[in-house]
């Protein structure tokens, strides 16, 4: 039997991402994910003003005069949240932690997938893949994915990409949106998200804490690596420790981003001191006018 407190916690996330969707996203989340495109439906007598590219010839040869094929739109999608739980996820300086802000995001996310009658999945990851939960339909199938997002404990602390995009490619067969939750800090999935992404629809969202792009001047600061466990003293006080400290952050995340946009990927940037909402529409917005 599930807790009391995990159910109560699971619908009070369900009421408040539902809220959001109901008034911001779902209208644009239907906009950019149409379908995997179109699939045979029938074939009928061709009509002048029909394209005569969609003439089948072997119907029109056995018939002795034109006919054409009719598509259909196959609505159905299937969208796999494939989220990093190592350790750095439990870093947050600010409103809330990193883990937080993704389960409140694939939250949102999903809820919007089901009210445009697609599928859900689920693959967490550390440096091995902790979960899958295979996609299906329904609130009851996204309230499993949040719950699991909550409360599930990972048996290991570090950060493997290129694994969970392997893994994912051997169970997802059919092309599928996949929304890669991380904040990235692993240096070896390059060719695997190269592979990954010409065969699904890849969207990566990093999600930062300010902390790990600035560090405050507060004298002695102690840091540690959530995932390696090293640590380091530094003297924030000292100007050019906190030069160097943002100089190494804005170069990694460069680096991503050069990444992403060789390989054309749409992506969002989240911080756990702002508003995501809004990021996510701007995102769906900019996305549906390409597409």
């Amino acid at each position: 039997m599930i807790p009391k407190e995990i159910l109560k916690k699971v619908r009070e996330i369900e009421f408040y991402t539902n809220r959001l969707v109901s008034d911001s996203l779902a209208g644009e989340y239907h906009s950019v994910f149409k379908g995997r495109g179109m699939e045979f439906s029938e074939v009928r007598e061709y009509q002048p003003g029909d394209d005569i590219r969609l003439i089948d010839w072997n119907v029109t040869a056995r018939m002795g005069h034109p006919y054409v094929k009719l598509h259909v739109e196959e609505r159905e999608l299937t969208v796999i949240f494939l989220v990093d739980a190592s350790a750095s996820g439990s870093f947050g300086t600010v409103d809330q932690m990193k883990g937080e802000l993704a389960v409140e995001l694939c939250a949102v996310l999903a809820f919007s997938a089901i009210r445009n009658n697609d599928k859900v999945g689920l693959i967490t990851f550390t440096d091995d893949v902790e979960k899958y939960i295979p996609a299906k339909k329904g609130r009851n199938h996204v309230l499993r994915v949040i719950r699991e997002l909550l409360y599930f404990k990972p048996q290991r602390a570090g950060t493997n990409i290129q694994s969970a995009l392997d893994y994912l490619n051997k169970v997802i067969t059919r092309k599928a949106v996949i929304f890669l939750v991380s904040d990235f800090m692993d240096d070896s999935y390059e060719q695997a998200l190269r592979v990954t992404s010409r065969k699904h629809d890849v969207i990566p969202i990093s999600i930062t804490d300010p902390r790990e792009e600035e560090l405050p001047s507060v004298g002695l600061l102690d840091l540690e690596d959530a995932e390696s466990g090293e640590r380091l003293l530094v003297d924030s006080f000292d100007p050019k420790v906190r030069d160097a400290y943002k100089a190494i952050a804005r170069r990694e995340a460069a680096k991503r981003d050069r990444l992403f946009r060789s390989m054309k990927l749409d992506r969002i940037e989240l911080r756990t001191d702002r508003p995501y909402m809004q990021t996510l529409i701007a995102f769906f917005r900019r996305r549906a006018k390409r597409y």
